[in-house]
């Protein structure tokens, strides 16, 4: 995507909000980060940012990579809402429609894991490929899956956090933290699962915990089985429990192991380590990802 023309950004977080003026990884113009609070408060930080910038002209369009789950559904009622989080106050916050009525610009509006997908086929790990995998693994886990240059929504966003996952109750007793499913994915391999079943945050875990291997079977279980689902040609594995760069050799080994040969693929049986990697954009997946679904919004825009 080469373009002169700016956008904005908004990676709108449970922790954070960045909301950034760009077109690209090489041309931030301005950037802001601040914590979410109240809906209330954190949209009007927001929309105060971006309003110098769309009164002089400067932008015409705002991506928006949002927590969710989300209604991403155009025709319904409550587009662009978050519906049922257990971020307190957000529940039915209508982000999409606050921004856009504030501002009277295009909003483009998507799960954040999305968003950061997006970020990284445009202009990082898995830039010129057909489909990715971008995972994050931090205060929850998600999964946006990018084919033919767009991200993957059928009935709702997917859920890739929330899928079950071998867990031998002998070797791991720890019942989980998801408050829908116990042990899924995301309960027992979030970093809230870890300093819940360890006391103790996962950058403070050290390199050498046997628990180590036990969340590496976890992470290589659920990549086990989306590749064998969606084919990704690139998984790309952000977030915060993924800053332990250790992690990455170990999932590699481990997916491979599970997977035994059944996926004759080079990526997997020769180069793995250039199969599974961290986000090239580095933090700036969600952020840039925003700007690239306003870019991507405005190309679709009939003349």
């Amino acid at each position: 995507m080469k373009n002169s023309q700016l956008y904005g950004g908004i990676e709108a977080g449970g922790t954070k909000f960045v909301c950034v003026v760009a077109n690209g990884p090489d041309r931030v113009v301005d950037e802001v980060r601040f914590p979410t609070t109240t809906p209330d408060e954190t949209l009007r930080r927001a929309i105060q940012f971006f309003q110098p910038f769309v009164s002089s002209g400067q932008i015409h369009a705002i991506g928006v990579g949002c927590f969710g789950p989300l209604d991403l559904n155009p025709k319904s009622p409550t587009y662009g809402h978050i519906s049922f989080t257990p971020k307190p106050n957000w529940s039915h916050t209508d982000v999409r429609g606050t921004l856009q009525r504030a501002l009277n610009v295009d909003i483009a509006f998507d799960i954040d894991v999305n968003a950061a997908a997006l970020g990284e086929t445009t202009w990082g790990a898995s830039m010129g490929l057909d489909s990715s995998l971008y995972v994050t693994i931090g205060t929850g886990i998600g999964g946006g899956y990018i084919k033919d240059g767009k991200p993957l929504v059928g009935m709702l966003n997917l859920e890739m956090g929330h899928v079950l996952i071998p867990h031998n109750r002998e070797l791991d007793p720890f019942p989980g933290i998801c408050p829908f499913h116990g042990d899924c994915f995301e309960g027992l391999a979030s970093g809230p699962a870890i300093e819940k079943r360890l006391s103790l945050s996962g950058a403070l875990v050290p390199e050498e915990d046997a628990f180590w291997d036990i969340e590496t079977h976890y992470i290589a279980s659920a990549l086990m089985n989306f590749i064998l689902t969606l084919s990704p040609k690139k998984i790309i594995l952000g977030g915060g429990v993924m800053q332990r760069e250790f992690l990455f050799p170990k999932i590699r080994r481990r997916a491979r192991e599970l997977l035994n040969g059944y996926v004759s693929s080079k990526s997997i049986l020769e180069s793995i380590d250039n199969y599974i990697v961290p986000p090239a954009l580095g933090n700036q997946s969600g952020s840039l990802g925003a700007i690239a679904l306003a870019m991507q919004m405005t190309e679709a825009q009939p003349l």
